[in-house]
C-alpha cells in the first residue's frame, strides 16, 4: 500500500500509556510517502523467501524457541519458562515451520502470519524482498491511518457495538481463553476489517518488529525519525493474540522491545519500502 505521509503526532497522552516505554511522550513528526504491506508477512511469503535463498532462521540455528504453554500437549515434558512469564516455555524444535514445536506444523496455515521470527530474520526477508522494516513512526502512522492520537486502528472504543476487531486474549490469562473473537492462537491475515488505509490486524494477532532501536525519550520535532543510532533492543509494535483484551494493553501507541536475536510464537513483522 502506498501511504502519503505528512505531519503526524507520534505517541499518545491517553491515561493508560506507559511512560517507561515512552508511549505517553508525543512528538510531532513529518513522514515522507512510503509503501507498506497490507498485512503481516505470512507463512507462505516467508516460505518463498526460504526456498529462494536457503535462509536458516535463528530459531533453527539455535535449535529451540519459546512457545505459549497453552499450545503444548498435556503430556509435554516440563521445560524452563521465561522468568516472570512462566507460560512461555522453552521448546526444542520450535521454528517458523513448527511454531509450537515438533508436534506442530504450518500446514493449512499458510495465510497466517509467520512467527518465531527474530529481528535479524525479519530484516533478512525485507532485504530479499527489496524493502526494509518500517520505522516505529511509520508503523504507528499506518496503524492509526494518519489519525494522530487514535487509540485503536478503528477509533477509540475497544469493541464498538460489541464487535471484536482484533485477535487478543479473551478471558482469564493465561488459563482460559473464551475465544469470543474467534481464535485461539494466530488468525489468518485479513480476518478482521481493515483500517481506513486498508491495512489489516495492526493490533493483536502478532507483535511486529520495527526498524528502530528502542528508546523511551523523544525529541520535540522530527522528520522521518529512525530512532537512536545504537541500542540494545529493537521496537516491537501491535500486541498479539496473547495480550489481554483491555484498553491499556493494545493501543496503537503501545510498544515493547527485545533483542535482535530473540523470537517466540508471537513475533512476526511487516515489510516496508
Amino acid at each position: 500500500m502506498a501511504l502519503g505521509g505528512g505531519p503526524f503526532r507520534l505517541g499518545s497522552n491517553y491515561e493508560f500509556a506507559y511512560p517507561q516505554d515512552g508511549e505517553e511522550f508525543t512528538t510531532e513528526v513529518t513522514l515522507s510517502p512510503f509503501l507498506i504491506d497490507k498485512h503481516s508477512v505470512t507463512n507462505q511469503k516467508f516460505m518463498a523467501f526460504v526456498e529462494d535463498t536457503g535462509y536458516v532462521t535463528e530459531a533453527e540455528e539455535i535449535g529451540w524457541s519459546f512457545v505459549f504453554g497453552g499450545l503444548l500437549p498435556d503430556d509435554f515434558e516440563d521445560t524452563r519458562g521465561v522468568q516472570g512469564a512462566p507460560w512461555w516455555r522453552q521448546v526444542f524444535g520450535a521454528t517458523w515451520k513448527s511454531p509450537a514445536g515438533p508436534h506442530s506444523t504450518i500446514k493449512g496455515k499458510l495465510d497466517h502470519p509467520v512467527v518465531q521470527i527474530s529481528w535479524n530474520d525479519a530484516l533478512s526477508y525485507a532485504n530479499w524482498a527489496g524493502g526494509r522494516l518500517p520505522t516505529e513512526a511509520e508503523w504507528e502512522y499506518a496503524a492509526t491511518a494518519g489519525n494522530s492520537g487514535t487509540i485503536f486502528p478503528w477509533g477509540n472504543q475497544l469493541t464498538p457495538d460489541g464487535e471484536h476487531l482484533m485477535n487478543v486474549w479473551q478471558g482469564s490469562f493465561p488459563d482460559k481463553n473464551l475465544e469470543t473473537d474467534g481464535w485461539y492462537g494466530t488468525a489468518p491475515v485479513g480476518s478482521y476489517p481493515p483500517n481506513k488505509f486498508d491495512l489489516h490486524e495492526m493490533t493483536g494477532n502478532t507483535w511486529e518488529w520495527c526498524q528502530d532501536w528502542f528508546t523511551n525519550k523523544r525529541k520535540p520535532k522530527l522528520k522521518n525519525p529512525t530512532g537512536p543510532l545504537t541500542g540494545t533492543a529493537k521496537v516491537i509494535k501491535g500486541g498479539s493474540t496473547y495480550v489481554m483484551n483491555h484498553i491499556a494493553t493494545i493501543p496503537t501507541c503501545g510498544k515493547e522491545f527485545n533483542h535482535t536475536d530473540k523470537r517466540n510464537g508471537t513475533f512476526g513483522f511487516w515489510a516496508s519500502l
